[in-house]
């Protein structure tokens, strides 16, 4: 396999707190980075491409799934851990879902719908840093 190279300098991100019958979608990242780790489906914008644009494209090639976007929940960076790691700046949206059923691409091997109020209580499940936070502001930001 071979490994993957970063860019020398930040990249823009988008992902989906994705809300559905008082649920957030969780899905496992299949690769690096983070794989293994439950998060928000997303990744990174195109040169061109609008964040709602990169969102939307992001989330069906994802998960196959239709949303409806409603908000910037927060943001996070992702710094260079180690020599060589990559450096993102993720823009996080509040989402409801309006269409299909989960279909994950390679990226991802597993998702699970759960209640943000149980977000604490998931202490088997490895989270990516800083994801019960935007969970929690998009949660918010759709009046749930």
């Amino acid at each position: 396999m071979a490994a993957i190279v970063h860019p020398a300098h930040p990249q823009l991100a988008v992902s989906a707190a994705i809300f559905r019958d008082g649920k957030v979608l969780l899905v496992r990242r299949a690769r690096s980075p983070a794989k293994g780790f439950y998060s928000l489906p997303g990744g990174r914008v195109e040169f061109g491409e609008s964040l709602h644009q990169a969102l939307s494209r992001e989330v069906d090639e994802e998960t196959a799934l239709r949303i409806e976007i409603i908000g910037l929940a927060g943001w996070r960076e992702v710094l260079p851990a180690a020599a060589g790691a990559g450096h993102y700046l993720i823009m996080s949206f509040a989402a409801r879902w309006t269409a299909q059923e989960p279909a994950l691409n390679d990226e991802l091997d597993d998702y699970r719908w759960i209640a943000p109020g149980a977000l604490a209580s998931l202490g088997d499940l490895k989270l990516t840093g800083g994801l019960e936070e935007v969970i929690l502001s998009a949660h918010r930001l759709l009046g749930a």
